[in-house]
């Protein structure tokens, strides 16, 4: 039986962190061949193109955040509990990050979506669907606290979740403007008022 390179999983790994940290047009091919320690050529016989490895590279990062997602959901607490949980998930990161390397690297999701949003429709569609799926993550919690008599009934669950990821991603991207893990203590207390709880 011949060996089994680890090449492909090297360039998602490399892909997916100098892709938060760097961006996606400042970033080239060699670039991230040269930080997983494989040939060009492995590139290339592996993915048609740098869109095509961006949108791997969306996919597993959100199969991993959505099994740390869904292990939060699955705790035995109440709809609004579970939702704080959800919500700690998604900019946790953000702490680690700065903790770690003093920079607040944003979500690879919005960052993107900034990026390209006038190019590479592949990556975009990609993207749309991720937060498509978070925002039905979040209207499911919404749902089961109004069922519990927790939250209003003013406005749909699913605009309410719109609302919320956006309400989410746009403060972490003020926290990586201004390299403030300070600003995402405000998230919580934001989605609170945002659904009534506060």
């Amino acid at each position: 039986m011949g060996r089994t390179s680890d090449a492909r999983e090297r360039i998602l790994d490399s892909s997916r962190r100098l892709m938060r940290t760097r961006g996606y047009t400042a970033l080239g091919v060699a670039e991230i061949c040269a930080d997983a320690g494989v040939k060009k050529g492995s590139f290339y016989y592996f993915f048609d193109s740098k869109q095509a490895l961006t949108v791997e590279t969306v996919d597993g990062h959100w199969a991993e955040e959505r099994r740390v997602l869904e292990a939060a959901l699955a705790e035995p607490a109440g709809p609004v509990e579970r939702l704080r949980a959800l919500v700690e998930c998604l900019i946790g990161t953000q702490r680690t990050d700065h903790s770690e390397s003093g920079a607040i690297h944003g979500c690879l999701y919005g960052n993107l979506a900034l990026e390209l949003s006038g190019q590479e429709p592949q990556v975009r569609r990609r993207l749309a669907e991720v937060f498509d799926e978070q925002v039905g993550m979040v209207a499911r919690l919404i749902g089961a606290a109004r069922e519990a008599g927790l939250v209003g009934r003013e406005a749909g669950a699913d605009a309410l979740a719109r609302s919320m990821v956006a309400q989410i991603e746009g403060t972490v991207l003020l926290a990586r403007v201004r390299n403030d893990p300070a600003l995402l203590d405000e998230v919580w207390p934001s989605v609170e008022r945002l659904l009534g709880l506060a």
